[in-house]
């Protein structure tokens, strides 16, 4: 995948009254909430959904912009999560906030565990009786001190860097507390939208703590029902009282048992609101993996229009690829029955890919593993416009100035007759909503430009980033969807020929920086030339995620 550039400007420090950046006193938010910017700094396999957005580039699905950075007209909004721990708050909250973000609404998660820790100091526990109605004094204190930080800098958020949702992912566990909240709020002119994760669902209770849960130390080597049981008693000890969400007065939606229901009351109070309730009713907890390959090779790899179908190389990559995927899925689950887990079939495997012959053919290797194959019109690739079939050369002597546009902004920009990447985004919207429906492991079979843009919503890749993303041939990428953050993983197809890898021009010859190329996305940047073939190794899938294991870590003691 293309590598992100380092941030020229990473110290961030805390707001002052004047608005402007304390750099000698960084905020508990700074240090403890938006460390994550570090994250994806050298690599776009890192899923970016809590970096520090930039302001110098429009989101990829965005529209349009406004001088204050706020959309649909609908100010500033807090979503308030609701729910006990494992229910699936940090879940919804982190996909809720890269769906916003996708739509280019300022969005920010603050988790109020971040707060705790970096007021506990590491390794520091809570009190006892920290989330007890009668605490004691000194524990009332310290609930205020880490909660008054929280909120600091949320109106800091939303008053000094224009932004529009705050996702304040804490407990807010009785009625009372939520009143005073929404009033708090509403004095600060920020509408307030809880969201409650209601879960009675025993089942599905044990296996949210069994993912996100038990990885904490205090579980070692334990059999992971039995630890799922007890970090449920821990919670029933820990936070003896939860009121579940039954204001009338107040604006909210109670999910239950991870979308299987939805209510909603007094929610009618702007547009995003309702587009929040419309992705809602499309997402759900359920852990699935995503994979993303590219179609095999066709017999006329430079038209666009031709509906060409699969060469012979395009056959033999195909059977390779599904070979590969199968074993790989079914490894997979021998080892997760190795560590401990249930015993239970493979997840179903959903398989989707564009209507184009080739993709059409690479699916057609599934067949034989009783796979059923759904195609989707809107995931055709980006349409190359007058540049079909043209050299590089070519377009560079025809059109200069739409190269000299392109080479600033390979994005947005668009040929005569062409699509821009913008426009492909904006295309694959329905495909999106559908993703984070489907419950199934969910295969996509496209052209590169498609999975560039998918892969690039999934691992929040920033549009300068988009066009330069690499899916070679030899590879499947596996995207794991996990509570804090997604992972991704590479699998090695093992056997192709070589000259396979390269695989077709990219984009039908759009000078853009390629998938072959490490030029810069922006001022100065070339155009991208035909990658060396590459030699091919076999190798065991690589694994990359987040290797800043504190944050994630951290989230799997946390009781917030």
């Amino acid at each position: 995948m293309g590598d992100l550039p380092h941030d020229e400007n990473p110290d961030m420090g805390a707001i002052g009254h004047d608005g402007t950046l304390d750099a000698d006193n960084p905020s508990t938010a700074e240090i403890a909430a938006n460390s994550p910017r570090y994250r994806r700094k050298s690599s776009t396999f890192i899923d970016g959904i809590h970096d520090v957005s930039e302001d110098a580039y429009m989101a990829p699905a965005q529209l349009y912009s406004t001088m204050s950075g706020r959309l649909f007209h609908s100010g500033r909004i807090a979503i308030v999560m609701v729910g006990l721990p494992a229910r699936g708050k940090t879940h919804i909250s982190v996909s809720m906030a890269r769906y916003l973000q996708w739509l280019g609404v300022k969005t920010r998660i603050f988790h109020l565990g971040d707060y705790r820790r970096a007021t506990v100091g590491g390794g520091g526990e809570v009190p006892e009786d920290y989330f007890y109605p009668n605490a004691s004094p000194s524990s009332v204190m310290l609930r205020q001190k880490i909660l008054k930080k929280c909120r600091e800098d949320i109106y800091a958020w939303l008053n000094h860097e224009n932004g529009q949702v705050a996702i304040y992912d804490a407990v807010n566990p009785t009625a009372s507390g939520r009143r005073s909240l929404a009033k708090e709020f509403a004095k600060h002119d920020v509408q307030t939208l809880f969201l409650e994760s209601y879960v009675d669902d025993e089942k599905l209770l044990r296996e949210n703590a069994r993912n996100v849960k038990i990885g904490s130390p205090d579980f070692a080597d334990m059999d992971p029902d039995e630890a799922a049981r007890l970090y449920l008693k821990r919670i029933e000890r820990k936070i003896p009282v939860f009121e579940t969400m039954n204001e009338k007065e107040l604006n909210y939606i109670k999910m239950i048992n991870a979308g299987e229901k939805l209510f909603y009351n007094n929610i009618s109070f702007n547009y995003l609101s309702h587009r929040i309730v419309f992705y809602l009713t499309n997402t759900h907890i359920n852990s699935r993996a995503t994979f993303f390959v590219r179609a095999g090779s066709a017999t006329d790899e430079e038209s666009y229009r031709a509906d060409a179908p699969l060469s012979e190389a395009g056959w033999g990559y195909a059977k390779l690829m599904a070979d590969t995927l199968t074993k790989h899925r079914e490894q997979e689950r021998a080892e997760s029955i190795a560590r401990g887990g249930p015993d239970i079939p493979l997840r179903p495997l959903t398989i989707w890919c564009s209507t184009r012959l080739r993709a059409l053919q690479t699916a057609d290797a599934f067949e034989d593993y009783g796979y059923k194959v759904r195609q989707r019109s809107q995931m055709s690739q980006i349409n190359p416009g007058v540049c079909e079939k043209l050299s590089e050369r070519a377009i560079r002597r025809l059109y200069p100035e739409e190269v000299e546009k392109h080479e600033l902004d390979p994005y947005h920009h668009r040929y005569p007759r062409a699509e821009s990447y913008h426009d492909l985004a904006v295309r694959l919207e329905p495909i999106i909503l559908e993703l984070e429906r489907e419950q199934n492991d969910l295969l996509i079979i496209a052209h590169e430009s498609v999975l560039r843009v998918l892969y690039a919503y999934l691992m929040h890749v920033g549009t300068m980033e988009i066009p330069k993303l690499k899916f070679p041939r030899n590879e499947i990428i596996e995207i794991i969807p996990a509570a804090y953050q997604n992972e991704a993983k590479r699998i090695h197809i093992p056997g192709l020929d070589p000259r396979m890898v390269p695989g077709s021009p990219e984009d039908i010859r759009i000078p853009v920086p390629g998938s072959g190329s490490d030029l810069p996305s922006f001022p100065g940047g070339g155009l991208g030339s035909p990658p060396e073939p590459v030699v091919v190794v076999d190798k065991p899938p690589e694994r990359v995620v987040n290797t800043s294991a504190d944050a994630v870590k951290d989230k799997l003691g946390d009781e917030d």
